[in-house]
């Protein structure tokens, strides 16, 4: 029995499916159940069932997963304290949500790769909701999304926040300095769909404010929503920094009587059952790139 037939066998008992075990060991899925065929063959019994179109877990496969589980911890524990400066290699795959995308998502990824050279770092970008499915069912190592999540089998914490001002086009109000909460519903709020995390400090703002918008309008890009503010098809917030840039070209303006929207918490994720040493190391450079400055060339 080696680690290499374990860890076969471990990703593949929790992931989705053989080909989402097989990419996160960086190994063909042939490779993948070869080593689960030679682990079997070691301990003289299956670990999967192979009648049905996709395998599943035994009944002993089922018993021995916490077990797997607990020796690949070991043995990551081990490589820790065997060098601090464990270079790791093959392939590592993130989410993250558009505004990371537009801002420090490149410079995470050069400064992984400045520690760790043979670690080629892929990156999915998409809402908060698809990402945490994808690190879930194992499609990625890690996630730098809005948020803690609310699934069990991921763990967060928090590495900085993201804040937010208020907006909107004097083509849709021309007197913004007057404009209060209480004409909101009078007017067309534009916003991220649901599945965003920024929505998560929106609907905490409404409810604190016992207001509700005339109507939404969502858009699923911010870039998009800077538009269509600049427009004056409605009000709504923005990322501080870009906000900024857009007031002083003049193309928006403030709206000094609404209240400041809570800043919205960056959290690095992993499945809990991940014990690799190297997401700790990932999130300590996820943590020191973070940065929502408004991009050069921005709209």
């Amino acid at each position: 029995m080696t680690l290499k037939q374990l860890e076969a066998f471990y990703w593949a008992a929790t992931c989705k499916n053989f080909a989402i075990a097989a990419n996160r060991l960086n190994i063909s899925v042939s490779s993948l159940s070869k080593r689960i065929g030679e682990l079997e063959s070691s301990i003289g019994a299956a670990l999967f069932s192979r009648s049905a179109r996709s395998a599943t877990l035994t009944a002993l496969g089922e018993q021995l997963v916490p077990h797997a589980k607990d020796l690949l911890r070991n043995a990551d524990q081990f490589m820790q304290q065997a060098s601090n400066n464990l270079s790791y290699s093959g392939r590592c795959r993130f989410g993250a949500g558009e505004l990371t995308s537009m801002t420090w998502m490149a410079r995470l990824i050069e400064v992984i790769q400045q520690a760790h050279p043979n670690l080629l770092v892929e990156p999915f970008v998409g809402v908060g909701e698809l990402v945490e499915r994808g690190l879930e069912e194992g499609e990625l190592d890690f996630a730098v999304i809005a948020g803690p999540s609310s699934r069990s089998s991921l763990a967060s914490r928090v590495i900085g926040s993201a804040h937010f001002e208020w907006v909107v086009s004097a083509r849709a109000v021309p007197d913004a300095a007057s404009l209060e909460v209480a004409d909101l519903p009078g007017l067309t709020l534009i916003t991220l769909p649901q599945s965003s995390g920024a929505i998560r400090i929106l609907d905490d703002w409404l409810t604190e404010q016992r207001v509700s918008p005339g109507r939404n309008q969502c858009c699923n890009s911010w870039p998009g929503i800077a538009a269509m503010l600049r427009q004056g098809l409605g009000l709504g917030f923005l990322p501080a920094a870009w906000a900024q840039v857009l007031i002083q070209r003049g193309d928006l303006r403030r709206l000094p009587r609404f209240p400041p929207l809570p800043p919205l918490a960056y959290t690095f994720q992993w499945r809990r059952d991940d014990t690799r040493p190297m997401l700790e190391s990932l999130r300590s450079h996820a943590q020191a790139c973070l940065d929502f400055h408004a991009p050069a060339g921005m709209i």
